[in-house]
């Protein structure tokens, strides 16, 4: 028996064709913003242009200030054979299904042949210098072969929660080619290195050419400025006082 969910209105820009093919990302703000991250640098990277709007009574009023533009929250983004699903603040968990059925309903009337979503997995040892671990999971058997080839390592056994599970799922059922790539972050702070590391994994994977300077350089200068909050914060603490062991 089909059944789908209904997501939330997706409205169109004046013109606009949503019909545009080819490979559909997904990225939304969650454990470290890796996923906004990543969608932000791939929008600047290609020069997509927005497309349209995710409206509904029950998000915040917000307008988020780009260049001087303000705009909503939740936007679609497409330029030729790509598009750009992406989400700055973040919502709800019982909203979750809600936005992936959103997110599929935008991929399937948009003809594209694949989607990626990019999110943030918690890194268990948050003193790791190794750099960021990346982690696949896809709905089809022929995604999961590519991604063995291309070395990214795969979840066996476990559990993806949220917008990304679902859509992972779902993909499954419904045989769409849905693939999860998950970077350990600092889900303290923004991580634009874990977000580098999930890029670089999208341009192996289809063939993309999106830069990774500007991106290492944001991520470069963000670990500069948290050692040097910290140092300060450090210096600020007072002495531990001199005890006399002796006469206790």
């Amino acid at each position: 028996m089909e059944h789908e969910f209904r997501g939330y209105a997706l409205v169109l820009h004046e013109g606009a064709d949503p019909r545009t093919g080819g490979v559909a990302i997904a990225g939304f703000t969650t454990a470290g913003m890796v996923g906004v991250i990543a969608a932000s640098h791939i929008i600047k990277s290609l020069n997509l242009q927005q497309l349209g709007t995710v409206l509904n009574a029950e998000f915040p009023a917000v307008a988020l200030i780009h260049d001087e533009v303000p705009k909503h929250p939740v936007r679609v983004y497409q330029g030729d054979k790509i598009g750009v699903f992406t989400s700055e603040i973040r919502f709800k968990d019982k909203q979750d299904i809600m936005f992936a059925s959103t997110v599929l309903e935008w991929f399937t009337k948009g003809g594209f042949s694949k989607l990626i979503i990019v999110d943030g997995l918690v890194r268990q040892s948050p003193d790791d210098t190794t750099g960021p671990g990346l982690f696949g999971v896809a709905s089809i058997e022929e995604t999961r072969n590519a991604l063995h080839k291309l070395g990214i390592e795969s979840i066996k056994r476990g559990v993806v929660a949220g917008i990304a599970g679902y859509l992972l799922a779902e993909g499954h059922r419904r045989g769409l080619d849905v693939t999860a790539l998950l970077a350990e972050c600092n889900p303290t702070f923004p991580d634009p290195k874990a977000a580098a590391t999930a890029i670089e994994a999208i341009t192996e994977i289809t063939g993309l050419e999106l830069s990774l300077h500007e991106l290492l350089e944001q991520a470069h200068q963000f670990d500069a400025n948290l050692r040097e909050a910290l140092e300060a914060r450090m210096a600020k603490l007072p002495a531990p006082e001199d005890i006399d062991y002796d006469n206790q």
